[in-house]
């Protein structure tokens, strides 16, 4: 016992920070997969807009 408090809840106090800790760990993890998921589908947005302007090219040049 330190300071009149028993041990476990100490080591419950330090479960809930790891907790927190893995948690936010979490959401950084999927928060960067998710802008690596929008990022991937804004180049293939891009590059369909881009294959249609040269589409429209040649039809409006013949």
């Amino acid at each position: 016992m330190i300071l009149g408090i028993p041990w476990w809840v100490f080591m419950m106090i330090l479960f809930i920070f790891l907790s927190g800790f893995m948690a936010y760990r979490a959401m950084r993890a999927e928060q960067k997969l998710e802008q690596q998921f929008i990022e991937k589908e804004g180049r293939i947005y891009m590059e369909r807009i881009e294959a249609e302007r040269e589409e429209r090219k040649r039809q409006t040049s013949v």
